[in-house]
């Protein structure tokens, strides 16, 4: 399986509805490593990396987030895999 870096900025509304802690909670159920963190215009930033498939699970996931959440857009980045993670936490 080829490995990867996946980078989301979702966009919508996305602070305060515990969408970093429900992200970390589904990129540890998949397996991947990274972290999720808040930004100051609104929106939530995730950088992953993992089997690109299960990648693309997390991304699917980050396009409805967590119940209380309302996303309107997510942009996605595929980048190279650099292997610097060692799990997956609120941060960055």
């Amino acid at each position: 399986m080829e490995k990867a870096r996946l980078v989301l900025k979702i966009h919508g509304w996305v602070q305060g509805v515990f969408f970093r802690a429900e992200a970390v909670r589904q990129a540890q159920k998949l397996g991947v490593t990274g972290w999720v963190r808040n930004i100051s215009d609104g929106t939530v930033e995730v950088v992953a990396e993992g089997e690109k498939d299960t990648l693309n699970k997390l991304y699917q996931w980050c396009q409805k987030g967590p119940l209380l959440s309302k996303v309107k857009k997510v942009d996605a980045k595929w980048e190279s895999y650099e292997g610097t993670f060692s799990d997956f936490e609120i941060g960055g």
